[in-house]
């Protein structure tokens, strides 16, 4: 399966227990590469979970951080990225906190491969993002 390609069942991209599998974590990581700083500048000034998001985000591009970490990490921000959500984000207030659930929940399993570097670019991201 190529990059483009789509799991067979879209909940496969966002199942952990396909989250590993290399076709549905390429799948992860074209979504993520393609939407995620699109909507993350759109949204950084207004959701309080930006920061984890992008320290996330520098760590499953980071080459050091373990594959497994990286798949969890794409599956978790493919829920971000995805416009279908449990939860719309359009709705003011609550339309991201499955978002945040989601990210929170990546960060407490992968939560020792997103170092301290990758939390330094986070925040000076967000402060720039904010600053537009």
């Amino acid at each position: 399966m190529t990059a483009k390609a789509k799991p067979a069942d879209p909940s496969d991209a966002l199942d952990p227990k396909k989250a590993l599998v290399p076709s549905v974590v390429k799948v992860n990581e074209a979504r993520v590469t393609r939407g995620f700083w699109p909507k993350i500048t759109r949204t950084a000034a207004r959701i309080p979970f930006a920061d984890q998001a992008l320290a996330a985000w520098y760590a499953a591009r980071d080459p050091e951080t373990p594959m497994a970490a990286k798949g969890m990490i794409f599956a978790g921000l493919a829920y971000f990225v995805l416009p279908v959500d449990a939860i719309p984000d359009i709705f003011a207030g609550i339309g991201y906190t499955d978002d945040a659930a989601v990210i929170t929940a990546v960060l407490a399993m992968v939560g020792a491969s997103i170092k301290r570097r990758h939390r330094d670019k986070a925040e000076d991201a967000v402060q720039r993002l904010k600053s537009k």
